[in-house]
Parts: structure tokens; C-alpha cells; sequence
């Protein structure tokens, strides 16, 4: 009972990771329907920019003021990238896929040169390096941070989506544009904040990435990447809460796989991932069990002869 208990505290710990990363892809794909490669190079360099502030200050006020400042760098850096480069591509997606694989391929070799190729282990403060008990299983007490900062997380997007004026302005330009210019609203810079959010997000994901994982590198933003793009992939763009619930999953099999199947826990995910689009309907047909079930109930045409 106690492996079950810390296995699914720790997958909704590494699900809370995940959404704080797929959130802010999901933002950016789901509002501006830009596909942003170099989402993991935003938190590859917000992460090393909070571990040096962290080690710089020591302790849970280095730890709080990591957090200010690996958000911020990721705030900072969308917010030029969108500016530099995003802004002269909207509708061009060929474009804007190998603009930011160039991102996501540069930034985090440019971080390698100057940082060295080595993991270096994150500042934990003592207050977050110990274990809780909760029914007999000892749990990480960083999990409980996590899944905390997700819940805050996913209760500001609504908020943003559905009660603020650039929220409404952001969903209505993406419908029709012209139209919402034509009322004299600047839909630009209404993208640039999303965009800016999204960065804000991974950054935040980066530091507590650092904290879940206790060590940082220059691919690690590329490998939590990977898994962020499966997250939306599987919960889909129709709402954030979908998002939530797919990292939640994502998380919990990645766990379970881990332990009860020999460590194959990034194949289960794969298979979890192929299971979902597969069984995806198409746009304009049912689902498997009814296209299966008008088959089997569809009237058999007879042939001349008589014979089905």
C-alpha cells in the first residue's frame, strides 16, 4: 500500500511538472495556432538563470527569488523571440516550425558552451529536501509544491481566458482577426502577451523541474519538451482543464510503468499516445465502437442472384 501511495503522489508530482510545461505550449498553439519548438530553450535558460540565483542567495529565500527570476527570463526571452521572429510569421507555420527548431537546437548548445555539457545538481532548500508521511509512504515533500503551483497555474488560465479583456481580445483574434482590428483593438500586442505568458510558464517549469529532478542540464528543457507536446497531443485543445487531466496521466503511467513494468515507463506513454489517436474519430465520422456498429448493422445488398 505505502509503493502505490508514493507512486501516485510522485506521478501527480510529475504530472503537475508536466502541465506547468504543456500549459504554456498549449497557450501558444491552441490561442495564436503557432507551433513553438523552442518552448524547452526558454526553460533551459530560465532554469540555469535560477540556479545561479539560487546559489547565489542560499536557502528558501534563494529558492522564492529563483522562482521571480527563472520566470521572468522566460517572460523576457518569448516576449524578443515574438518580437524578433514570431511577429513576421503568423500563418506561415513552415516558417515558424523551422525558426524555433533552430531555437530549440541553438539555445541549448549556446547554454552547453558556456555552462559545460555536465548536470549540475539544483540548490534544494532544507525545508523541501525532506519526505512527508502520508499512509505509511514516505513522499518527497517538493511533490506537494508541485502539484500546488499546477492547481494555481490552472486556475489563472481560466481566469486570463475567461475574465480578463486581453483574454477575450486573444480568442477573438484568433477567430477573425481583421474583424477585431477593424474595431480598433491591437490584436498584436494581445499575441505578444500570450506568447510572453507561455515563456512565463516555462520558465516557472524550469526552476520547479530543477527542484523535482535535483539536477539541471543543457538538453533537460528538450527531453521535458517531448513529453509536453505528448500532453497536448493527448488532452487535445478544446480547454486547459483537458491539458491538466492529460498530464495527470501521462504522469501517473509514466510512474506506474517505471515500476511495475521494468522501467519502461517513456515506452508506456508512446503506447498511451499511439492508444488516443488511434482511437480518435476523424473529423465528420464516430468514434470506433459506432463506426464498428453501423458495419455490423448496415443492410447487406443482395446480388443479382440472391445470394448477400
Amino acid at each position: 500500500m505505502d509503493t502505490l501511495v508514493l507512486l501516485t503522489l510522485t506521478g501527480l508530482g510529475l504530472g503537475a511538472l508536466y502541465f506547468l510545461i504543456a500549459s504554456g505550449l498549449a497557450l501558444i498553439f491552441g490561442l495564436m495556432d503557432v507551433l513553438n519548438f523552442a518552448h524547452g530553450a526558454f526553460l533551459t535558460v530560465s532554469v540555469y538563470t535560477a540556479w545561479r540565483t539560487a546559489g547565489t542567495v542560499g536557502g528558501m529565500p534563494g529558492l522564492l527569488l529563483a522562482a521571480v527570476v527563472g520566470t521572468l527570463t522566460g517572460l523576457l526571452l518569448a516576449a524578443v523571440v515574438e518580437l524578433v521572429l514570431i511577429r513576421r510569421l503568423y500563418g506561415r507555420v513552415k516558417e515558424q516550425i523551422l525558426v524555433t527548431v533552430g531555437l530549440s537546437l541553438a539555445v541549448p548548445a549556446l547554454v552547453q558552451t558556456v555552462w559545460g555539457a555536465d548536470a549540475r545538481p539544483f540548490p534544494v532548500p532544507d525545508a523541501l529536501a525532506g519526505t512527508v508521511g502520508v499512509m505509511g509512504a514516505r513522499v518527497p515533500v517538493n511533490r506537494f509544491l508541485l502539484i500546488a503551483v499546477a492547481l494555481l497555474v490552472l486556475a489563472g488560465i481560466h481566469l486570463f481566458l475567461s475574465r480578463t479583456r486581453y483574454g477575450l481580445i486573444v480568442r477573438a483574434g484568433v477567430e477573425d482577426r481583421a474583424m477585431v482590428t477593424a474595431l480598433g483593438i491591437d490584436v498584436t500586442r494581445a499575441f505578444t502577451l500570450v506568447f510572453a505568458l507561455g515563456g512565463a510558464l516555462a520558465g516557472l517549469a524550469g526552476v520547479l523541474g530543477g527542484l523535482y529532478f535535483g539536477s539541471l542540464s543543457p538538453h533537460q528543457g528538450t527531453s521535458l519538451l517531448v513529453f509536453a507536446f505528448v500532453v497536448v497531443i493527448i488532452g487535445g485543445l478544446v480547454s486547459i482543464t483537458s491539458v491538466a487531466l492529460s498530464a495527470l496521466t501521462v504522469g501517473l503511467v509514466q510512474q506506474y510503468a517505471n515500476y511495475y513494468a521494468g522501467g519502461y515507463g517513456d515506452l508506456a506513454v508512446v503506447v498511451l499516445l499511439a492508444a488516443v489517436v488511434l482511437s480518435r474519430p476523424a473529423a465528420g465520422t464516430g468514434s470506433p465502437l459506432t463506426r464498428l456498429r453501423r458495419a455490423l448493422t448496415a443492410p447487406r445488398t443482395r446480388s443479382a442472384g440472391g445470394t448477400a
